[in-house]
Parts: C-alpha cells; structure tokens; sequence
C-alpha cells in the first residue's frame, strides 16, 4: 500500500517537472524570436540611416549651410558697395524718423542751448518770465507781450504801465538786453505777437530758421520754453488748424514761461514760436508761424522765395 503511494506521488512529480521544463524551453525560444525581430529592425533603421546620410555628398541632396553673411562685398553675388549701403541705412533711418515723427535726441540737446529764460520788469516792480530763441550775434526772437506793455484791461486803474527792463538768464548770470523791432500786436496772442531783442555777442549756438514751414496736418513739432520758470523744458506736439488770424493750433503744453520759445519742426529748424493757449486749458496752443518780416533787422537773413521753397538762415 506504502510502496503505491510512493510511486503515485513520484509520478506526479515527475509530470510536473516535465511541464516546467517544457515551458521554461518553449518561454526561451519566444523571447530568442522577439529579440531576433527586435534586432532585424534595428539593422533595417540603422541601414536607411547611413544611407541617408551617404546621400548628403550627392549633388542633389539637400545641404545645410549656416546664415552668417560675408564681411567682404566682392565675395557675395549681388552685393552693393559700403557707400551705398550707407546710404541705403540712412534712407531707410530718415523715412522710419519721418513716419514715428521722432527727433534725435542729440539734436534736441543741442537746440535745448539755444533757448533762454527772459525776464521782463515794468515800471511797477512787477516781473514777468518768458522765452527767447538764439539767432546769432546777440539776437533773439520772443513775444512782444514780454518785453512790450500791451493793453491790460486789469491794470487800467494803475497808471499807464511801462516795460523799464529786460535781461536774459544765461548760466546763472543776468545779461541786459534791449528792443530792436516788434510787431503791430497791442493784445497778446496776435499774429503781431512778436519781438526781436539783442544782448551783448554771446558764446550760444545759433537756430536755423525756416520761414516756409507749411505747418500741415498732424505733422509732428517740437517746442521748447521756459516752463513755469523752471528753465528750458521740452514738449512734442502735433499740428492742427490753421486760424483765420494766421495762427496755427497744436496740442502742446501751453504752461506759464513758453511763450517766445521755440517750435521745431522734424529737421530741428526753428518754424515759429509759441505765443498763448485757449484760456482755462494748458494743452492746446497756438503757434505763430514765423515770417520774414520777422528778421527783416537780423543781420544774414535773406527773405524768403516763393512758397514751398525753404528760406532759412544759419547765423554764426
């Protein structure tokens, strides 16, 4: 009884061995046939790849190439020479200026010293503050209404009122000057409303004047006053209307101490000067174009030619 138990059970294990053997055996040859197909297409990638590759020395095939372009003009087909090139960048500079309606600031700065701070004092003590443009050899341009007494309903009680000084500040120092020639203006904000005084010979860069601005629509204008006589500060504006009277409006800052100061237009040419502002708004001016008759008494300025043409004067 003993003797069949053992050989049931020995049976039994025998089969069982058997099984695993087999499936061990049959488990090998399937992982030795994926890896078989693993490895053949690898070979087929790594084969197209070369292949690819090898095709980059062929004529037709498709080279890269860097975008870093040629120092030298001759070695480039089509080049221009590095004058006209200069040229080209200085065009494509001035119409990129022209169209943002920008100055450059180192002309800014450097018209910025062509303007002063004018102070004006009647014959009762009272001080009024303006601006003055630098023409040359001691000249300036201004607002009659600064260095004129012109009628002041508000004063009338007062006694007639006389201007008995007119001084410039230029580097901390007072310098005298004196009336050489205004217009017919007798209220501020006319087109008469202008003045030409003169100092002494001073060390200030002259403006370039254009008496044939056209001062069209939105075109772009830089003004430049001594602002609630805190100095020369500089605001940039847009020109609008043309008045009945021959002012101009724009909207630039009209605050206290502009008035006799510059307008520039986009080349940094003095184009007129700034000369009120609608009462009770500080942001639309008026402007004064500048006119001929304006200079008629500034030594070198010649008159101007017919409209269009530029008149202008550069004074020493």
């Amino acid at each position: 009884m003993i003797a069949r138990r053992v050989v049931v059970v020995s049976s039994l294990i025998a089969t069982a061995a058997s099984f695993f053997t087999l499936g061990a055996l049959h488990s090998r040859r399937a992982d030795a046939a994926s890896q078989a197909s693993y490895q053949a297409a690898l070979d087929a990638i790594r084969a197209e790849a070369n292949g690819g590759i090898g095709k980059l020395g062929r004529s037709d095939a498709v080279v890269p190439a860097g975008t870093v372009g040629q120092a030298n003009p001759e070695k480039e087909s089509g080049s221009i020479d590095s004058a006209a090139r200069a040229r080209m960048v200085a065009e494509i500079k001035q119409q990129l200026q022209a169209e943002m309606g920008l100055v450059p600031l180192t002309l800014l700065r450097e018209r910025r010293s062509s303007f002063v701070e004018l102070y004006a004092t009647d014959n009762f003590d009272k001080t009024n503050y303006g601006t003055a443009g630098y023409l040359g050899h001691g000249y300036f341009i201004t607002v009659k209404h600064a260095v004129v007494a012109l009628e002041d309903p508000d004063n009338r009680s007062s006694g007639p009122r006389k201007i008995v000084a007119i001084e410039i500040m230029l580097n901390g120092q007072e310098i005298p000057a004196r009336l050489i020639d205004a217009g017919d203006a007798d209220v501020e904000v006319h087109p008469g409303d202008w003045a030409i005084i003169k100092t002494r010979d001073l060390d200030l860069p002259a403006l370039r004047v254009d008496a044939a601005f056209s001062y069209d629509f939105a075109d772009p204008i830089f003004r430049l006053g001594n602002d609630y006589s805190k100095g020369i500060i500089l605001s940039s504006g847009y020109i609008g209307q043309h008045t009945p009277n021959g002012l101009v409006t724009c909207l630039t800052d009209g605050h206290p101490g502009v008035s006799g100061g510059g307008v520039l237009d986009q080349r940094g040419d003095l184009v007129g000067i700034p000369i009120g502002r609608m009462q009770g708004d500080y942001r639309f001016s008026f402007i004064l174009p500048l006119r001929p008759e304006m200079l008629r008494k500034v030594p070198g300025f010649t008159p101007s030619e017919p409209r269009g043409v530029r008149a202008s004067v550069e004074l020493p």
